[in-house]
């Protein structure tokens, strides 16, 4: 039985006009193939938009950090170049060394640092500031941010490439 199996593939195969040593190789075939892309395909629809959330709050994170630390900054200046009562916008800050000058420049789109553009506003005769950081685009974050004098953290509705000049309207972020 297993010769007239092995002598029909060969009649199948010159039929074809193949000779017997080129017979089906050990490949894949084209359905088997479609079904691998198709869950390749599925996974990536799964972990694609977990993968974005979760550097939208890296970001936003960073942001958090970068507000206090522009908070702390401008304390720093205060008691160091201020008098004890007087603040500087951002450009004062980069200027007497308390920040560093890439964050000094995170101002506009192209600048942004981990996807956020910050600002340093002073108020009142440069008596008191307003930190704030907001996403450069709707993909980096979904928040703004918000510190002023006393220190309070401020989250504020979404507004892109717009950083908060003050806490009002904001909430105070609870952590």
């Amino acid at each position: 039985m297993r010769a007239n199996n092995q002598h029909l593939s060969l009649i199948r195969n010159a039929a074809r006009g193949l000779s017997p040593e080129h017979g089906r190789s050990g490949g894949f075939s084209l359905i088997e193939l479609l079904i691998v892309v198709a869950i390749i395909g599925i996974i990536a629809a799964i972990a694609i938009p977990n993968l974005l959330a979760s550097r939208r709050a890296a970001n936003e994170a960073t942001a958090i950090s970068t507000v206090r630390s522009l908070s702390s900054a401008e304390e720093a200046y205060r008691a160091t170049y201020g008098g004890g009562s007087k603040f500087t916008n951002l450009d004062g800050l980069v200027t007497t060394k308390i920040i560093d000058a890439t964050l000094g420049a995170a101002t506009v789109v192209a600048m942004a640092r981990s996807g956020y553009v910050y600002n340093v506003a002073t108020s009142n005769s440069d008596m008191n500031f307003c930190a704030g950081a907001a996403p450069a685009t709707v993909n980096t974050g979904a928040r703004n941010f918000s510190s002023d004098t006393p220190g309070v953290l401020y989250v504020h509705p979404l507004a892109i490439a717009t950083p908060p000049t003050s806490t009002t309207g904001g909430v105070p972020l609870n952590n």
